[in-house]
């Protein structure tokens, strides 16, 4: 039997050992949107990404992308001809931005900092959807929906060089900066890993219970990857090996999820239900739901200011009309960037 005052120790050493997840979790669980940024116009929307270096939030909107200065609060400028663009890759090292052009078949290249277009690469695979800009082969890789397939291209010569057949359909990828690269197939349920100097598949393992990922994150301290479902859930994935980790409850019609690696959260962003899952990592194999943030219906796309945690999301307001596929339409004129973060 343990005396009184080693009980009263252990009891505080264990406290202590609680306090940083406790901390997260009231402060995660605190967010709310802050912001909502009315930006209007036609067209509809697909990724973000966040330049971190000069406070520029980059957004797809049909045959162009927005570019917001998030600490002025406005728009700046827009790149445009992006005919059908869906993501933006960002490469630092080489002040350029790169955007994948799904109607045709192309990716528009333009400097970070001046946001003018210098180059139109043609020939990718059919369809490029995510884009990304992997650090370890300082190449571009598009992931192409119909084409079922990966362009990689030489930034240096702005030219496709090289092309990786995959088993099924990209959607959003990652890299682990380090000689990997990840991208989850929609229409197969599973992940596949590349070898981006050699640009071949190394690997392709199963999500179940994962149904049709799209969204996909990474935490490359732990080699964890994230993936967003259909059903609902967060596959957690060990990137080494393939092995399944964790599966994490989420909100209804994700389409982006993202990590920040200082507070170890995990955001899924639910378009059908309107919410921003948040989830704390309470280590490399645990993992906790700590807030459901109501965001709004249709905010299904996100970006991550990892300097001010704070998450920046596509929406609009629906009407009660439907296209051709079935969807609700946009309310014209409603399209606007909410921002969630701590008030």
């Amino acid at each position: 039997m343990l005396r009184p005052l080693a009980t009263a120790v252990l009891a505080s050493l264990a406290c202590l050992a609680a306090a940083p997840t406790l901390a997260a979790d009231t402060a995660a669980s605190s967010m709310a949107v802050t912001h909502r940024l009315k930006l209007g116009g036609a067209g509809g929307w697909d990724y973000l990404n966040f330049d971190a270096q000069r406070r520029h939030l980059f957004v797809s909107r049909g045959d162009r992308v927005l570019v917001i200065d998030v600490d002025q609060d406005k728009q700046i400028g827009a790149i445009p001809n992006t005919n059908g663009v869906h993501g933006i890759a960002i490469a630092q090292d080489l002040h350029r931005g790169f955007t994948s052009n799904g109607k045709d078949d192309a990716v528009t290249v333009f400097d970070l900092d001046s946001l003018k277009t210098v180059a139109t690469i043609k020939g990718t695979g059919e369809k490029p959807d995510a884009i990304l800009y992997d650090d370890a082969s300082h190449h571009v890789m598009t992931f192409n929906g119909k084409g079922g397939n990966v362009s990689v291209i030489d930034p240096a010569k702005n030219a496709v060089i090289a092309t990786i057949a995959l088993p099924g359909r990209p959607e959003f990828a990652a890299t682990d900066s380090a000689g990997h690269v990840y991208v989850n197939l929609e229409d197969k349920s599973e992940l596949v890993q590349i070898d981006s100097r050699a640009n071949k598949v190394l690997n392709t393992w199963t999500l179940a219970p994962c149904e049709s990922p799209s969204g996909l994150a990474m935490d490359v301290a732990h080699q964890r990857l994230f993936s967003v479902c259909d059903n609902q859930v967060m596959a957690v994935t060990d990137a080494t090996n393939g092995h399944h980790i964790a599966t994490v409850a989420i909100g209804d019609g994700p389409d982006a999820v993202t990590f920040d690696p200082t507070e170890n959260v995990v955001y899924s962003s639910n378009g059908e239900s309107g919410t921003l899952t948040v989830v704390h990592e309470d280590d490399a194999d645990h993992y906790s739901v700590v807030a459901n943030v109501k965001t709004q219906v249709s905010a299904r796309t996100q970006a991550l200011d990892t300097q001010k945690h704070r998450v920046y999301l596509s929406s609009a307001q629906l009407s009660d009309k439907k296209n051709a596929k079935g969807r609700l339409q946009p309310v014209p004129d409603s399209f606007a960037i909410l921002t969630v973060g701590k008030p």
